[in-house]
């Protein structure tokens, strides 16, 4: 078996799949559209089923569904019939998945579904077969073959189906107007969470964390005070406590290239005058975007009057995940 050789049955697989999701373009019509009115109609929970690789595809489904706005959740047919069939009620959708449409442990609740007088839609290769016939709208996911040399393996088949539940979430995600904050608040504890939730008033730092000069303080003063805070630079205030300018590891160089006494120069020789300033509740997110823009490594917090209420660094915005 030459590197070749494997090279070429991967490509193949590709290949395969490839096409399988390709040729469901085509099917996206008036039937996806009654699927997608069926499950933004629904007042209850969008209950995906499936039997093996189906169950596997469908439990990805359902969780992109519920991270998407559309709530939903995966039931195992097999334990269905054995009491978790109560977790559906008349209010849910049933979304449910098999390649033949012929599994038997869900063509066993059926008979329960349509008792319960619920939405079915059916994802299946065969739109024919007893569970298609039996479905509200049926999306037909079949494909020429699988990847699997032998026919047998659920390849191209499952990767259908995954795409085909992709589509539907997606559509469903853009008419609701779901946005990157709804997002966020489905994943708290992922670095997605932090990014999009945190807020500049959960990093910067406040009271005497936070490095201040006035105006007539000498240059060695102002440097004691940044290695003292530790963030590189100083807020410079005018004697009402209002930001009039920023003094920065930068300047404090271009100080020393020019050979001035760090005793007898003031900070306000060589501040930068009316520095970017931002007020309390802005995400950090949108914190690290202006950063970025104005190539600075720090911000200075104000009130609306342009109090120094904190301030805020490159490095607290990677201590929390954000960058």
């Amino acid at each position: 078996m030459t590197a070749e050789t494997l090279r070429r049955l991967g490509r193949a697989v590709i290949d395969t799949e490839a096409a399988a999701v390709a040729a469901l373009a085509g099917r996206i019509d008036e039937r996806f559209v009654q699927a997608c009115r069926h499950m933004l109609d629904c007042r209850g929970r969008v209950v995906v089923l499936g039997m093996g690789k189906s169950g596997h595809i469908g439990g990805k489904i359902a969780a992109t569904l519920a991270s998407t706005g559309t709530p939903a959740f995966f039931v195992h047919p097999g334990e269905a019939s054995h009491g978790d069939l109560g977790m559906i009620t008349g209010q849910d959708v049933v979304l449910a998945l098999s390649n033949s449409g012929e599994t038997p442990e869900i063509l066993t609740i059926l008979p329960l579904i349509k008792r319960l007088g619920v939405p079915l839609i059916a994802l299946t290769g065969k739109p024919e077969s007893t569970l298609g016939r039996a479905a509200e709208v049926t999306l037909d996911v079949s494909v020429a073959r699988e990847a699997c040399p032998l026919g047998l393996a659920p390849t191209a088949s499952t990767t259908a189906a995954l795409a085909m539940g992709d589509a539907l979430a997606i559509a469903l995600l853009e008419v609701r107007g779901f946005t990157e904050e709804d997002f966020a608040l489905s994943h708290p504890g992922g670095s997605l969470g932090r990014r999009l939730l945190l807020r500049i008033d959960d990093l910067m730092h406040t009271g005497e964390g936070i490095p201040r000069v006035r105006l007539d303080t000498p240059l060695s003063e102002a440097l004691h005070e940044m290695t003292r805070k530790g963030l590189g630079m100083t807020a410079v205030l005018d004697a009402d406590e209002r930001v009039t300018g920023i003094f920065t590891d930068g300047d404090l160089r271009r100080a020393v290239d020019r050979n001035l006494d760090l005793h007898d120069t003031r900070v306000e020789a060589l501040m930068t005058p009316d520095p970017k300033t931002v007020q309390p509740g802005l995400l950090a997110a949108e914190a690290l975007a202006l950063m970025e823009k104005h190539k600075i490594n720090a911000l200075l917090i104000t009130d609306a009057e342009g109090h120094l209420v904190g301030a805020l660094g490159m490095h607290d915005l990677l201590r929390a995940g954000v960058v």
